[in-house]
């Protein structure tokens, strides 16, 4: 038996069809919102007095957990981590607050 599966945008504002998706940022918060043309006009109208004086800064992308700990890294905190007397497996993930301490002990 064959499956379909139909994603269907719905305009947050009033529930009709939306064609995109818009996703904008303020105040450190970012959102996104499933729109129709004419509400993602309205949106782009209401922002475009702000950006026309705004300054562009790009995507910044912010670092993960993950990338605190580079493959190479992991070795060596788990030997710290069993020489603080820290308990830790052996293979696996390694906890963030782990990491944090080796990070400030170095």
């Amino acid at each position: 038996m064959a499956t379909k599966t139909y994603i269907r945008l719905v305009d947050d504002i009033d529930g009709t069809d939306a064609n995109e998706t818009i996703s904008f940022a303020i105040d450190g918060a970012e959102y996104e919102i499933d729109l129709n043309e004419a509400h993602s006009n309205e949106l782009r109208e209401a922002v475009s007095k702000f950006t026309a004086a705004a300054r562009k800064v790009g995507r910044v992308k912010t670092p993960s957990r993950r990338s605190a700990a580079t493959t190479t890294d992991t070795k060596a905190i788990r030997a710290w981590a069993i020489g603080q007397g820290i308990p830790i497996n052996s293979r696996g993930r390694i906890q963030a607050d782990v990491i944090e301490r080796y990070q400030t002990a170095h």
